[in-house]
């Protein structure tokens, strides 16, 4: 029976190129001696000269490595899959054809550069793709710091960065682009200083500018591909439609607590990202790194991953990520593979499309202009901080409920009773609905949805603090930690 075996980088130089060969064989050492009669050259680099196998050469049957099973004696079926893992990677000499191009690489960027050179699928000539290419970042925060930086140290030509934000304190867990000395300052200038750091033979090009429907198609013209490092949706769905009236790739990643995804969207040979989600969650629903978490390296994964589909689009070597979303699990370490389709019926790149502009994406996503959640709270339901400030100075006796976490109760409090939005339904009880209520949160979207829950529910004496417990450490009580 014929066995699938997988044939790692450094190997398939030595089968044709192959990254999966079947091999009959009922046991692995029949497999990989079956295996070594038909690509003689990669003999050497599985078995020592007395014929057992090297000790930098791992096999595994699906998941189990064989030192831990039958070794060489391990049965396999029809359904078993062989990965051959070398801890030490071999490698052979290849032909380099020269590119008939400009673009030269200079005595500095030749020894920069040279363990990709020495890479086959790389070489002089996929050095060369790398310097010419040219490479938008949506974003120069969690995502698109490991993403600039790799793409700097690769030797991508040119990166453009879109971003119009200043470096916070809270940014620094996990925008490695900056340092603490970087805090009140542009982005855009802390990202240019570091990756200049980095590679001073690239160009990068900033954009301090929100993207906009206005300004996208103008700003994506000029470059190869799109990475997609944005935080909220509307963002989202305007650099997807972006790139699809281009035909632009767009390399896709998010992130949230432990989860991240990453994927590359091209409707020119796949699915877009409306493909996927042909709409997005009602306003509010996903939470924001901001209000949700996002753990400090997992944009790291997220983003390395992402530059690695972007450096295989510029070299033209590889399979992407297209048509395939991968999911990753921090807290597991797993890794999966969801196959994304084409849909005939979407509205921007089926058969029949409707989209054929840049639309109003923040109406789109149900938010107003503001940037505060439809449907709008009305202004005699909100009170701002000040103003709760002042008639707490007064004496007045107002009751304030937080609608946090318990997990944010314990980082900073105002000592007020703790009901989280979760749990409201079953503990109305708790409250009394004669009495005024002030209701407040991290930053005031959660208390929104708190307060109009109550008023439904018969409450008339219900505001929301606008800006919750961080507009108050940063206006009311700077003593307080703020995260």
């Amino acid at each position: 029976m014929a066995i699938k075996v997988l044939i790692p980088t450094p190997l398939r130089p030595f089968t044709g190129k192959k990254d999966v060969v079947e091999v009959e064989g009922a046991t692995v050492g029949e497999v990989l001696t079956n295996l070594t009669e038909g690509f003689d050259q990669i003999r050497q680099h599985l078995y020592s000269e007395d014929g057992t196998f090297r000790s930098y050469v791992n096999i595994y049957v699906n998941d189990e490595d064989i030192r831990y099973l039958a070794k060489e004696k391990t049965a396999v079926g029809e359904k078993d899959t062989i990965s051959i893992i070398p801890s030490i990677a071999g490698g052979a000499d290849a032909d380099i054809q020269e590119v008939e191009s400009e673009i030269q690489l200079s005595n500095d960027e030749v020894l920069r550069y040279s363990r990709h050179l020495i890479i086959p699928e790389v070489g002089m000539d996929g050095q060369k793709k790398l310097k010419s290419g040219k490479v938008l970042m949506i974003g120069a925060g969690g995502l698109g710091s490991p993403v600039g930086m790799y793409l700097a140290a690769a030797g991508v030509g040119k990166l453009g960065i879109v971003d119009f934000d200043v470096v916070d304190q809270t940014n620094l867990q996990r925008q490695i682009l900056h340092s603490t000395r970087d805090i009140g300052r542009s982005k855009l200038d802390s990202a240019r200083e570091t990756l200049e750091g980095i590679n001073p033979n690239i160009s990068i090009e900033t954009y301090e500018t929100r993207l906009s429907s206005d300004n996208a198609l103008d700003l994506f013209a000029d470059y190869d591909v799109v990475v997609d490092g944005t935080d909220n949706f509307p963002t989202r769905y305007l650099v997807n439609d972006a790139c699809v009236l281009l035909g632009k790739p767009n390399v896709y990643g998010s992130i949230l607590r432990f989860d991240g995804q990453v994927s590359v969207f091209d409707a020119r040979r796949g699915p877009c990202y409306r493909c996927l989600y042909p709409a997005p969650p009602p306003p509010g629903l996903v939470p924001s790194c901001a209000e949700g978490g996002v753990l400090g390296v997992l944009p790291g994964i997220i983003g390395s991953l992402q530059a690695l589909e972007v450096i295989k689009q510029l070299l033209g070597e590889g399979n992407p990520l297209i048509g395939r979303l991968v999911l990753f699990d921090a807290l597991k370490f797993t890794f999966r593979e969801l196959k994304l389709r084409k849909n005939s019926e979407c509205p921007i790149c089926g058969d029949s499309p409707t989209i054929r502009a840049l639309i109003d994406y923040e109406q789109f996503c149900g938010i107003d202009k503001t940037g505060i959640s439809r449907p709008a709270v009305d202004e005699k339901t909100e009170i701002t901080v000040e103003q709760l400030k002042a008639r707490l100075d007064d004496g007045e006796n107002v009751f304030i409920l937080d609608v946090r976490e318990p997990r944010e109760y314990e980082i900073v409090n105002l000592g007020v009773p703790l009901i989280p939005l979760s749990e409201l339904p079953k503990r109305i009880g708790e409250l009394d609905p004669s009495r005024e209520i002030v209701i407040h949160c991290k930053m005031g979207g959660r208390s929104a949805k708190a307060a109009a829950y109550l008023r439904q529910r018969g409450f008339k004496y219900v505001r929301n603090l606008i800006g919750g417990i961080d507009e108050w450490t940063n206006k009311i009580d700077p003593t307080l930690p703020r995260y």
